[in-house]
């Protein structure tokens, strides 16, 4: 690979995440050239338009194998953000192994992370450097959990957690446009949600992997305003955090979100698990556009929520520094990310 001249395929990159990884690449001198890599023709067509020179666009089918490695085969490296990941994680990363092209993602389902840590040897004999979870939740949140765990000697547990702005912008962005699976696309994340609570999940406890139901009350002390409430939701960071520092005791990922909208995934979740519905059907529920007298009450449960409102995306690590106990909540780096 020529650090000077880097062809870059960005698959999925007309999609509500894509195309900022695209705006992103596109700030580096090094990256000659971006193939816009997506099912959506008439978006990919629109959006390369705008994006300049460096871009163009090819219509690609993920789960076309040939088509997938004729295309990483005359690239350097591969920045995919098609999920839900669960479903295409593991086939695109094994397509970039195989014909040699470095890859980068933003995985954020805990399942394909396994899956894709085992391959390691595999990439490693092919000569190329697989990165994954590049996003807010993992990726920031790892750096943010870094820090955290960086104050204290010895870490008995750590949580790292993202929040949903508000209960009525659900679904409310580009949703319509692709739907659950769509490459890149809102609906793949919200499908990506509703099967991250749904089951069982994986987290880190007492110093060893446990499947356990999700959704369960976490509550945290924030400093100097008191006691915040959190869900537990499967995610990647409980399952590598603990790799990077073995002394952690307890670990989970978390989502802050309001009563009454933890009250509704509970009720959709309890209809995929017993076979009610299926995790895309629960997807365009939560997508469908709320009525006004709906979200006027949801506007008035949050207004009534007590307690503390914990921040959109934090690490919060207990343990001992100097060994005395110690809690460390890293909050200004967040805001330093997000300025």
């Amino acid at each position: 690979m020529s650090m000077d001249s880097m062809k870059v395929i960005a698959l999925g990159g007309c999609g509500g995440m894509g195309r900022y990884a695209v705006k992103t690449a596109l700030g580096y001198d090094f990256v000659k050239e971006i193939v816009i890599a997506d099912l959506d023709e008439k978006r990919g067509l629109a959006f390369a338009e705008t994006c300049g020179p460096k871009t163009s666009f090819l219509k690609i089918d993920v789960n076309n194998r040939s088509a997938l490695e004729q295309l990483f085969s005359d690239a350097d490296v591969v920045m995919t953000t098609v999920g839900p990941y669960y479903r295409f994680g593991v086939p695109i990363l094994k397509a970039a192994i195989d014909t040699g092209c470095h890859y980068i993602d933003i995985n954020d389902d805990w399942e394909p992370t396994l899956e894709m840590l085992d391959l390691k040897t595999r990439a490693e004999k092919a000569g190329i450097t697989a990165i994954i979870g590049l996003g807010a939740s993992p990726g920031q949140s790892n750096m943010l959990a870094a820090k955290a765990l960086s104050l204290l000697d010895t870490a008995d547990e750590l949580i790292t957690g993202w929040g949903v702005s508000g209960d009525s912008d659900i679904g409310k962005e580009d949703a319509s446009e692709d739907g659950p699976g769509g490459a890149g696309s809102y609906g793949a994340a919200i499908e990506h949600w509703v099967h991250q609570i749904t089951g069982t999940i994986r987290l880190f406890q007492d110093g060893k992997y446990a499947d356990v139901k999700p959704m369960q009350e976490v509550h945290i002390d924030y400093p100097g305003i008191g006691k915040g409430i959190a869900y537990t939701v499967g995610h990647p960071e409980p399952l590598t955090l603990p790799l990077f520092r073995p002394d952690i005791v307890q670990s989970c990922n978390v989502m802050v979100i309001s009563p009454r909208l933890i009250e509704m995934l509970r009720a959709l979740a309890k209809d995929v698990d017993d076979g009610q519905m299926t995790v895309s059907e629960a997807a365009q529920l939560i997508m469908a556009p709320i009525p006004d007298r709906e979200k006027k009450r949801m506007d008035k449960d949050r207004k009534r929520t007590k307690g503390p409102r914990l921040p959109s995306l934090f690490a919060y690590a207990k343990g001992l520094k100097d060994g005395k106990e110690k809690i460390t909540f890293i909050l200004i780096v967040l805001i330093y990310l997000l300025s």
